[in-house]
């Protein structure tokens, strides 16, 4: 039998095959090919020159894994059907679409409150309108409202395909070897009861694995610091672009950008999408990728303003701020020390100094054991959570890790 289709050439799995109809025709829509152009990692390549990956390439191979984990589930017996299986891959396609520049560096700064969950359920409903019902089961499956909970656990949960690509793609293009996960051994061990995704007992090992490395990976590559300034420089350059607009000042930035940057939208005006000059707010958004941050940026330099000017140039020419970790949250009366020699060195005003000066909190769980728990299946049909079926400490990697931290200009030399 001859699969029809299309073979892409995935450098982290080789070939890998898209038989549907209807998955090629989403892939090859507007709204999703926008995903080339949203790095997966926001500013990381600033620190992995290798990171330049997309969320393109992420969703794609997604689909390539869930298609895996349906044929070994039917392998075992599970009652999958045809169309069962095309929504769940539909589902797991989708489920970044809603993502905006810089992917969750910028998650609440150009959409303040709206997740990109939100907008990617969204945006497939405005996908089903268009293609006539086509989504309508891959909606139910992502929005957990499908009577087989398992097909979004595949999707969305503690043991996603989601996990398993990002955690093996990101490794690959960082060459940070820690989050090589034995992804075929976990999906092989995949098993249904009662409708819930689980585990059989042979993939415990594999399992423990899947979720020290999650840990390791957040720790030397989501929330290295010199990434973590990289992401803070560039919420203070669009803050300040923002409030530049806002007062009535002259700035350059591409048209869907500034429309982004003029208007505070809410997550009721996505709902309905409001019109703005003549187009709906969501294919406003639809529009909006890394590339307008990149060329406002570039343009931004030159501004007269010397917050916009200075954070814009260092952002562009990769001068990133120092940042230092502390095990405690910066007091007051350090703050305003700091605040005072930027004044000093930096730029006079009080306010436009507070823009140099970027301090917060980390945190990184794991394994969430108030979330969706992953589950043990043992031969004798009983069911232990992770936890328990473990015989690591893995309520250690439960605990909320919080790092505090400071960040600032490097000729400050403050410590």
């Amino acid at each position: 039998m001859i699969m029809k289709g299309k073979i892409v050439n995935d450098p982290v799995y080789g070939f890998i095959r898209f038989p549907e109809p209807e998955i090629l025709q989403l892939i090859d829509h507007r709204w999703f090919q926008r995903l080339r152009y949203i790095r997966q990692m926001g500013p990381a390549h600033l620190v992995y020159p290798g990171a330049v990956h997309t969320r393109f390439h992420h969703s794609l191979g997604a689909v390539h894994l869930m298609g895996k984990a349906l044929d070994e589930l039917r392998a075992k017996g599970v009652a999958i059907s045809e169309q069962e299986s095309l929504a769940a891959r539909i589902a797991i396609l989708m489920h970044d679409i809603g993502h905006g520049p810089f992917s969750h560096a910028l998650e609440h700064t150009l959409v303040e409150g709206v997740t990109h969950e939100y907008l990617s359920g969204l945006i497939m409903n405005e996908l089903n309108r268009e293609y006539d019902g086509m989504l309508s089961n891959a909606i139910r499956v992502f929005d957990q409202s499908y009577e087989k909970p398992y097909l979004h656990q595949l999707v969305s949960s503690q043991l996603d395909v989601d996990r398993m690509d990002y955690l093996n793609r990101d490794s690959f293009y960082t060459g940070v070897s820690e989050g090589v996960i034995g992804y075929d051994r976990i999906l092989n061990m995949l098993t249904v009861k009662d409708h819930h995704l689980m585990v059989e007992e042979k993939g415990v090992h594999s399992v423990e694995k899947f979720v020290i490395a999650r840990r390791l990976m957040y720790w030397q590559v989501y929330l290295h610091k010199t990434v973590v300034a990289a992401e803070f420089m560039l919420l203070n350059v669009l803050k300040r672009a923002r409030q530049l607009i806002h007062a009535g000042e002259k700035l350059y930035a591409t048209p869907t950008l500034k429309i982004f940057l003029e208007n505070s939208f809410l997550s009721e005006d996505f709902r309905r999408n409001i019109e703005i000059e003549g187009r709906p707010v969501l294919n406003w958004y639809t529009l909006l990728d890394d590339n307008d941050i990149f060329i406002s940026m570039k343009e931004w330099q030159h501004h007269s303003d010397p917050v916009l000017s200075k954070l814009a140039e260092c952002l562009t020419n990769r001068e990133l701020f120092r940042i230092r970790m502390m095990d405690k949250p910066l007091s007051k009366k350090k703050e305003e020390s700091l605040l005072a020699l930027i004044r000093e060195k930096i730029i006079a005003d009080p306010e436009d100094a507070k823009y140099f000066l970027m301090s917060d909190v980390i945190t990184n769980s794991a394994y969430n054991k108030h979330d969706e728990n992953i589950f043990v299946l043992y031969k004798d049909h009983t069911i232990k959570e992770l936890n328990e079926a473990s015989d690591i400490n893995l309520s250690v990697l439960s605990k909320a890790v919080r790092k505090y931290f400071v960040c600032y200009p490097k000729e400050l030399d403050i410590y």
